[in-house]
């Protein structure tokens, strides 16, 4: 089976296109830059998913298409996000159309749903908010929008994945936004502690997208829905980073602040990045503060039902090979 990784040079995507070639076929992937972590046999094609013309001739002959791609981080410029998230989307969605591609798996995110407040054992019936405090997740809704209602169209059937905080060894973005925090003597607990959230280890992520992908055709329940995929139960934020930190030798927090008080202060911070034309995301904002102290775990049940999805991996055995990578990996 031919299948394109598209951002298959990100941490989710190399992982996927490698599991997708240890099942015997035949894998690309598309990003925007050359990647060296990738294994040999799989073909890498340098383009933007905002590049149509591009786009059709990568998905040409491809049969399964995985989209992994978007801005990592959650401060930008808002034409930014829309224009690789919802119109890079649009244009995928064309191109399979274009080529007979048959199964397109879009990953999302849970941030779609997010509305600031504590969401508890939610499940995919939570509707959209009215309003979102972070362009990386209206834009994600939109594009997640708009693979559910490509399915069906030119005999392509769509579903959306929503993994929340992807974890394990390679990651880059959780754990050493983490470690240069604790180093730099700036990590500091935001609410009262006891938050409970989702994470869901590397292998777990990529376990569920290749369950969908199996169980998705059009005459599946899988087609046209939206999946929280996770590690199954949700971990006291704050808990494990203090375990990150012990195991890691790391300073830990000696500071505090109310959710009230981060939210206050990313509004001024938002304010005056947006004055003042500040690229760099700024040390907290209104999103983030919420995210830190809020619980948001999600109801995995559809998931489990629809196409058999179930951790591989337990969380002590994640944590196992997480800290034997990063020792390995120190003097790199």
């Amino acid at each position: 089976m031919n299948v394109l990784i598209i951002g298959g040079g990100g941490f989710l995507g190399r992982y996927l296109a490698h599991s997708m070639l240890e099942r015997g076929n035949k894998v690309s992937i598309l990003g925007r830059n050359s990647y060296t972590q990738i294994d040999n046999s799989i073909k890498c094609i340098k383009a933007d998913i905002r590049d149509l013309s591009a786009l059709m001739q990568a998905l040409k002959g491809q049969e399964v298409v995985f989209h992994t791609a978007a801005i990592p981080g959650i401060w930008g410029d808002y034409n930014e996000f829309y224009s690789i998230d919802v119109n890079g989307t649009r244009n995928i969605i064309f191109a399979c159309y274009e080529n007979s591609v048959k199964k397109l798996i879009y990953t999302s995110s849970p941030s779609v749903i997010f509305d600031q407040s504590d969401m508890k054992n939610v499940d995919e019936q939570t509707p959209y908010p009215d309003k979102y405090f972070c362009n990386y997740s209206k834009t994600k809704a939109m594009a997640e929008k708009l693979v559910m209602a490509a399915n069906g169209i030119s005999g392509l059937a769509t579903v959306c994945m929503r993994p929340h905080l992807i974890w394990g060894p390679g990651d880059p973005n959780l754990l050493p936004r983490l470690i240069e925090r604790a180093k730099n003597g700036k990590l500091v607990r935001v609410g009262n502690g006891k938050n409970l959230v989702d994470m869901i280890y590397i292998d777990n992520a990529v376990e569920a997208h290749l369950k969908a992908c199996d169980k998705l055709n059009l005459a599946s329940p899988v087609a046209g829905k939206c999946y929280f995929v996770s590690d199954g139960h949700p971990v006291v934020l704050w808990e494990w980073i203090e375990s990150i930190l012990y195991e890691l030798k790391l300073p830990t927090m000696k500071k505090s602040i109310s959710f009230n008080h981060a939210a206050v202060l990313g509004l001024i911070f938002e304010c005056i990045y947006k004055m003042f034309g500040i690229k760099k995301e700024p040390p907290m904002t209104r999103f983030l503060a919420a995210q830190l102290a809020k619980s948001h775990y999600f109801n995995i049940s559809r998931a489990r039902n629809d196409f058999g999805y179930k951790p591989i991996v337990t969380y002590e055995e994640g944590m196992k090979r997480l800290f034997n990578y990063y020792f390995s990996h120190q003097a790199d």
